[in-house]
């Protein structure tokens, strides 16, 4: 596909017809990683039902990188979501976002009024830079994840942050996205954030007219959950933080059918809200 002359690549599922008349979902990664970290999700019963979609980000997995390095920040790759969704013809679809993901998912909200709902994780919601310290956990990956220079000993102690502490996951694929990312990718985004490049996201999902989500690993190292906790959002789905347990950063990859399960429920409490 062609956004404004880019390439952006993407996986898709081919739901049976079990799954007509259902909305489409689209999955947007986080950082330093790529499409096919959903696959365990897509691949599955969910995949066979719904109609997925999961693009990779300009200047990750196979899409082109991005020729303005202004647009490695949230409102560039929020613009590229927007188009994604409007190229697609899926106005009404669901938009699940992981970390970075989930933060150009409520960027992005916004010019997406039709969408159906939004579920995100790994992604707090703030306001300003200064929020940051509350919102994520200190660690030590933290730096890799916004350094243009990565070596494969630092993809490997940021892919380990995306489990939970001792997982057995297989992180091999994490690394290797993290180390096939574009680096200018990753101190782009660092740097326009860092400037506070980015929408009052506690002002847009505070605001949202659709449902949204937000789910977290029981075991999440990034990402605090007194943090989310302590946030009133008027339109949270079941008025609550939805805790996966044994997992970390990553439970679509960790524990794929309890997220998959509760992708399912969101949608079909979505449908009986409607």
């Amino acid at each position: 596909m062609k956004i404004d002359g880019q390439r952006i690549t993407c996986l898709e599922s081919s739901p049976d017809r079990s799954g007509q008349g259902e909305p489409a979902v689209i999955f947007v990664h986080g950082n330093s990683s790529s499409a096919r970290t959903w696959l365990p999700v897509i691949r599955g019963d969910f995949g066979r039902r719904f109609r997925c979609v999961a693009l990779d980000l300009p200047g990750h997995g196979q899409s082109e990188p991005a020729r303005d390095q202004a647009d490695y920040s949230l409102p560039g790759y929020a613009a590229v979501l927007t188009a994604f969704v409007q190229e697609l013809g899926v106005s009404d679809a669901i938009v699940v976002g992981w970390s970075l993901g989930g933060q150009i998912a409520m960027e992005a909200a916004p010019e997406l009024p039709d969408v159906g709902g939004f579920v995100i994780f790994g992604a707090p919601p703030v306001a300003s830079p200064a929020q940051m310290a509350e919102a994520f956990l200190p660690h030590p990956a933290m730096a890799a994840l916004f350094s243009a220079q990565v070596s494969e000993s630092e993809a490997r102690l940021a892919a380990e942050s995306f489990t939970a502490p001792g997982s057995p996951l297989d992180i091999s694929e994490f690394v290797s996205d993290i180390l096939a990312t574009d680096g200018a990718a990753r101190a782009g985004l660092g740097a326009s954030a860092g400037a506070g490049r980015f929408a009052d996201e506690i002002a847009i999902v505070s605001a949202l007219r659709q449902p949204l989500a937000i789910l977290q690993g029981a075991d999440e190292q990034l990402v605090s959950l007194d943090y989310l906790q302590q946030l009133i959002i008027p339109g949270l789905w079941r008025d609550e933080v939805q805790l996966i347990p044994g997992a970390g950063h990553a439970p679509h990859q960790e524990a794929p059918r309890q997220f998959a399960a509760l992708l399912t429920e969101f949608i079909s409490d979505r449908g009986c809200e409607q």
